[in-house]
């Protein structure tokens, strides 16, 4: 085929991309339109939704090949970069697994389900939008050929932490960043004073205290919509969840 090369390189790709490419070779919109039902047909490619293409490699059936999410989600918007919980998954630091890939973005999508796979979209924080600073500490990785953006580790505790909702119990958050080897803390306040947001650095700092030692945290520095049952902590002024003070999921069955 002409475009084997194309999609040998892009595991996932848009119309967008597909056109850039496409125009290239002087090919017109309409015949690119013609080119992405055909390959489609042939099941060569897969709709995922409008604009958005996977490939499916040679050999394999579309109805059975798995598209990597990591590339769906870095994919679904211009701009999306991959956080939270997913971003833990990326770097290998997530306590568990989850079929929910979330991701920043300036405008997200609706919630995309794919394949078993939920992607979900959240906004920038307002805070970094208006000082242009939504990709602090956002790294480019390769995937499969691929590019794609996911947050630091360092932007991704505090993220976690700003955000638990999006990332599961608190037992899951605790023990994915307790399995992180070591955090730079000074990009960790630095990003806290971008988001100017004293409870997320009261969890933050909770954090970190609690993990003293392992962190090697000196005086440095969970989420009031839970209304669990918790105890006040008044270092950091915050109602914290007990289970999350007595560490509940190591006790012994």
């Amino acid at each position: 085929m002409k475009h084997e090369k194309f999609f040998r390189n892009n595991s996932v790709f848009t119309s967008r991309d597909f056109g850039k490419y496409l125009s290239s070779h002087n090919v017109s919109k309409r015949t690119q339109e013609s080119l992405l039902s055909y390959y489609r047909k042939i099941g060569r490619i897969v709709r995922v939704k409008r604009g958005l293409y996977a490939t499916i490699p040679v050999g394999f059936d579309n109805e059975a090949f798995i598209v990597d999410p990591y590339l769906l989600a870095s994919k679904i918007t211009p701009d999306a970069v991959l956080s939270h919980h997913t971003a833990l998954e990326f770097f290998g630091y997530a306590y568990s697994v989850r079929n929910i890939f979330t991701y920043f973005a300036s405008r997200p999508v609706e919630t995309l389900v794919f394949q078993g796979h939920t992607i979900k979209g959240t906004r920038f924080p307002k805070s970094l939008l208006g000082k242009g600073k939504e990709l602090f500490e956002v790294r480019i990785e390769e995937r499969e050929g691929m590019n794609l953006r996911v947050t630091s580790v360092e932007r991704t505790l505090v993220d976690t932490l700003d955000r638990p909702d999006l990332s599961g119990s608190w037992e899951e958050i605790w023990r994915s960043l307790e399995s992180v080897e070591f955090f730079n803390l000074d990009i960790v306040i630095e990003y806290i004073q971008l988001l100017k947001n004293a409870t997320t650095a009261a969890k933050v700092g909770f954090f970190l205290e609690q993990h003293r030692e392992e962190f090697m945290v000196e005086d440095h520095y969970l989420s009031r919509s839970r209304r669990e049952p918790g105890s006040f902590i008044t270092g950091w002024n915050l109602i914290v969840p007990e289970e999350v003070i007595d560490r509940s999921w190591e006790e012994v069955l």
